[in-house]
């Protein structure tokens, strides 16, 4: 299953879906089957209980007259958008399948139970889910989708206790999943100052597909979500640019180029397009990716040690639990630093970034 999510590509396949440049691709095992994996439960209880709203982390003569302030880039509340495992009947850990890889131990499909969820719809291994041979797990984000599902769809009635939920629920779930991602992605596009010349459209957009993910059960897994997905995609897409274009210089445009294993470890991407790019394995180390749009792109052991994702858009904490990456990678605030992430990590000589 996809890792990533929702208006990007495929996390762990090659197909490139749109909508804000497929599916992300960064997630495998899982994603590659089902084109979504599973979260990390871990990760999700260390995350912080809400989003703050994002600083420019760089020392003051280091900011261009362009920049924008801090709080330009306020972004909207997104604690619904974040998973809450105790209110989630284990949707992630029952409706998607996943095949026996280096990301999965075992072979699972849709609907089944993994043998790791237990009775309270928790996960038994959570904490060990790298070492015990489950990493594909940690890598999926499910936006808030699973309580939504499990809480508001169908009610607080789990499929335990009534098991003819059980296939609408795991039916439902994906696209819920997309829904939400789709929710993450817009309401930060209206955090974005330069991009008011399309908030209206955005906040129509908002609005619609909230709504959307209050409808029943059979409405919701009826929704043409790639149309959806297309039609948001164009308004990322202007954000993007809008944001972008306030970068002074020539920006870079690799949009969905395939960059696998490329040695990038100290390149000025500020303001570069990123959209949909496959950087498994990249070596980012160092990197400036301010402002870079990184939706949809494929971080999976892409190194990040040393990087600056400080205002990096559409970056989703999904990307980061893919890739690699040090205590001296700069992150937005809204995002928390994966725990299988070296506790060490020295700032490249000469970058003149602030922390």
């Amino acid at each position: 299953m996809s890792p990533q999510h929702g208006a990007l590509p495929s996390p762990g396949g090659r197909k490139r879906s749109s909508a804000a440049e497929g599916r992300t691709r960064s997630s495998a095992g899982k994603a590659r089957q089902a084109g979504r994996s599973r979260p990390d439960r871990g990760a999700q209880d260390r995350r912080a209980p809400q989003d703050q709203p994002p600083q420019d982390r760089r020392a003051p003569q280091d900011r261009a007259p362009q920049d924008r302030a801090p709080q330009d880039r306020a972004p909207q509340d997104r604690r619904d958008l974040q998973a809450d495992c105790a209110n989630c009947f284990g949707l992630c850990c029952v409706a998607l399948p996943f095949a026996r890889s280096a990301d999965f131990a075992v072979d699972k499909r849709a609907g089944q139970p993994c043998s790791n969820l237990q009775a309270d719809f928790r996960c038994g291994i959570h904490a060990q889910l790298r070492d015990r041979g489950y990493p594909g797990c940690t890598v999926f984000d499910c936006f808030g989708a699973g309580q939504k599902v499990s809480q508001v769809t169908f009610g607080g009635t789990d499929w335990r206790r009534a098991p003819r939920t059980a296939r609408p629920m795991f039916e439902v779930f994906p696209v819920m999943r997309q829904l939400h991602e789709l929710l993450w992605y817009v309401t930060e596009a209206l955090g974005l100052a330069p991009a008011a010349p399309v908030h209206k459209e955005l906040r129509r957009a908002l609005t619609r597909i909230d709504g959307l993910t209050r409808g029943s059960a059979e409405s919701v897994a009826g929704l043409d979500v790639n149309a959806l997905r297309g039609e948001v995609n164009t308004l990322l897409l202007k954000a993007s640019e809008l944001v972008r274009a306030q970068v002074p210089g020539r920006k870079k445009n690799h949009r969905g180029a395939d960059l696998i294993g490329a040695k990038l470890s100290g390149a000025d991407l500020r303001g570069a397009s990123l959209r949909g790019a496959l950087l498994v394995a990249a070596d980012l180390s160092g990197a400036d990716l301010r402002d870079a749009d990184l939706i949809g792109a494929d971080l999976r052991d892409a190194d990040l040690s040393g990087a600056v994702l400080t205002g990096a858009l559409f970056l989703t904490q999904a990307q980061l639990n893919a890739a690699k990456g040090d205590a001296a990678t700069e992150l937005p605030p809204t995002l928390g630093r994966p725990a299988h992430w070296s506790a060490s990590g020295r700032r490249p000589v000469g970058r003149g970034h602030a922390s």
